[in-house]
């Protein structure tokens, strides 16, 4: 296992990515394949796997919390960039910023 997913940090960094490019297909492919070509099965697979990843989000966001004592303010940014096209990439980079800055 990646040492970058032995911890909460780690885990939570990763399945944001993941989370971000499931919405991101989600948005941009499976939605215009339902609406545009008549393909409604695109939007129901990739919205599954988007919405276990989005729990997975929220589980890795508790544990990260509990684990580094997040205050409710980095909290609910981090909730928030999980619901903006995007957002879980530019949290991913703030939080690599930080964990440079410490290094």
């Amino acid at each position: 296992m990646p040492r970058s997913l032995k911890t909460p940090l780690g885990r939570f960094r990763f399945i944001g990515i993941l989370e971000g490019i499931s919405y991101l297909v989600l948005l941009g492919i499976a939605m215009p394949l339902k609406y545009l070509a008549g393909w409604p099965h695109a939007v129901k697979v990739v919205g599954w796997a988007h919405g276990v990843l989005f729990i997975a989000y929220l589980v890795a966001l508790i544990a990260v919390t509990i684990d580094r004592r997040w205050s409710l303010i980095r909290v609910i940014v981090a909730f928030i960039a999980s619901l903006v096209p995007f957002g879980t990439f530019w949290l991913e980079s703030r939080l690599k910023k930080e964990e440079q800055a410490v290094s």
